[in-house]
């Protein structure tokens, strides 16, 4: 706004002092300025770097969730919201949170290209098949407020809506434990898969990389390449064992495309995240 008034400002008031009055008006010469026209280029170029670096560090600053942050997994699929907690509830178009504490959304999608959407918390994300995104907010007040996909995405799409409840944090506690009777939490539920899809007969034997300590570290690939192990890294991995063998372990997984489901492969990263950070092998001979 600063700018916009001074720039339309300066023009109309030059426009109206300088305007030619009769036809024979022959305006005097005007020799420029170096000083001047530095004067004009450097300030507002300082300003704008200023304003650049400053912006850039914000945002950068608030795309990294706090590591505090409650952990929600969301699932897309046509047309509904499948959200489910760390500590193991499961919701469809409802999201529950405490006020006053940051909440990070892992999402992905089964089907179609969708997008989260939470107009009160300035929250907005396309959700892809195949892919890992994450956003975060933190709800200052109670209440509820609407949250939309943002991403047509079939013939229903103006119905995959939903609702954020924030609450107080004693009232959350006792939605927590009213929700999940069965008290498993996605990481155990993760853990049970772990034995039965046979996990434990490489990956805890020695016959395959352990998992105590793998999520955020750097691994060392067969192709001489180190890449971070996050979410999308344990996904692939799980779906496409072959493209990413881990350096010094002969390639004998097999893929498990078609026998886990979305919410499944959340539950295994949930259930690898828990388990502690001793040192471990991450393929380095």
């Amino acid at each position: 706004m600063f700018f916009a008034v001074l720039i339309f400002t300066t023009i109309f008031v030059f426009a109206i002092r300088f305007r030619r009055r009769s036809k024979t008006d022959v305006p005097p010469r005007i020799e420029g300025s170096l000083l001047l026209e530095l004067t004009w280029t450097l300030i507002p170029a300082g300003l704008l770097a200023i304003m650049f670096l400053w912006a850039s560090a914000l945002y950068f600053k608030n795309s990294r969730p706090p590591t505090n942050a409650l952990e929600v997994f969301v699932i897309g699929k046509q047309w509904m919201w499948h959200l489910q907690h760390a500590e193991g509830p499961r919701e469809i178009n409802e999201l529950h949170v405490p006020v006053g504490r940051p909440v990070k959304l892992t999402m992905t999608s089964e089907d179609v290209i969708h997008d989260f959407f939470v107009p009160a918390f300035r929250v907005k994300h396309d959700v892809v098949p195949g892919q890992y995104y994450s956003i975060w907010f933190q709800a200052t007040k109670t209440g509820k407020y609407h949250f939309f996909c943002a991403q047509y995405c079939g013939t229903h799409h103006a119905d995959m809506i939903g609702w954020v409840y924030v609450m107080t944090e004693p009232e959350y506690e006792q939605w927590l434990t009213n929700s999940a009777p069965s008290g498993e939490t996605m990481a155990q539920a993760g853990g049970r898969l772990y034995q039965q899809l046979g996990c434990v007969n490489c990956h805890g034997t020695g016959r395959a990389p352990a998992f105590n300590g793998l999520y955020g570290s750097r691994v060392l690939l067969g192709t001489g390449q180190t890449i971070t192990a996050d979410d999308a890294y344990i996904r692939n991995h799980i779906l496409n064992p072959s493209a990413q063998t881990v350096n010094g372990y002969p390639h004998i997984m097999p893929t498990f495309k078609g026998q886990v489901d979305e919410e499944q492969i959340l539950q295994l990263i949930a259930f690898i995240k828990s388990l502690g950070s001793e040192e471990r092998n991450t393929g380095t001979k």
